[in-house]
């Protein structure tokens, strides 16, 4: 499991936190409150509590709920492009394995972190004009749009993915889509099912995709 996504426990001294660790501190106990309660059941007030400060801390830090799940969001962002950097430096140089490498990628980080994935998506509930929200975004997309467009990572265009290609619209629209039925259980319980649909499906679906 990524650091950034490890849930925390509540600290026995909460008057010992130094600038800046609060928080960080704030953002872990969101991350433990949606991973058992999800993104419906999130409340300031318990992420407060977990981290061992008063009720009015969150809004100090982040404003309001919508701005600690932001922050929550970012981090998922960050993990997810970790992840897909990972699988992408992984996969055999071969046609079609970096693309497949990273929506398996794509759809292992949901289903490892699915209340998280969720919180991600929810975008009426987050600050999209948040840079480093945008930036974190635009940083798990990155991958998948230069594997589609055949160049390194690094030249991918920093762009949104609503301004993509649409090929690679179309490739992370097809992910994300399996990733969610996945999640939802629609290839069989748990995680061994939806890997045998990845296995059976996603190299075909992302091959066309990409020619």
């Amino acid at each position: 499991m990524p650091p950034h996504l490890n849930t925390v426990k509540t600290p026995p001294h909460p008057g010992r936190y130094h600038h800046g660790d609060l928080r960080q501190a704030l953002v872990a106990a969101a991350e433990a409150v949606i991973a058992e309660r999800g993104a419906d059941g999130f409340s300031l007030r318990e992420a407060a509590r977990r981290a061992g400060v008063s009720p009015a801390a969150p809004q100090h830090h982040f404003g309001d709920v919508r701005g600690l799940l932001t922050a929550v969001a970012v981090t998922g962002f960050t993990a997810l492009a970790e992840a897909q950097e990972r699988a992408e430096r992984a996969a055999p140089d071969a046609p079609g394995a970096r693309l497949y490498a990273l929506g398996v990628a794509y759809v292992d980080f949901a289903l490892a972190h699915p209340a998280h994935f969720d919180v991600m998506w929810r975008t009426a509930r987050l600050d999209g004009d948040d840079p480093a929200y945008q930036a974190a975004s635009r940083r798990a997309f990155a991958p998948l749009a230069a594997a589609v467009a055949g160049v390194p990572t690094a030249d991918a265009p920093d762009t949104a993915p609503a301004d993509a290609d649409p090929r690679a619209l179309a490739c992370w629209a097809t992910v994300h889509g399996f990733a969610r039925l996945a999640l939802d259980g629609a290839f069989g319980p748990g995680p061994a099912g939806a890997r045998a649909a990845a296995d059976a499906l996603l190299p075909a679906v992302l091959g066309c995709l990409q020619g």
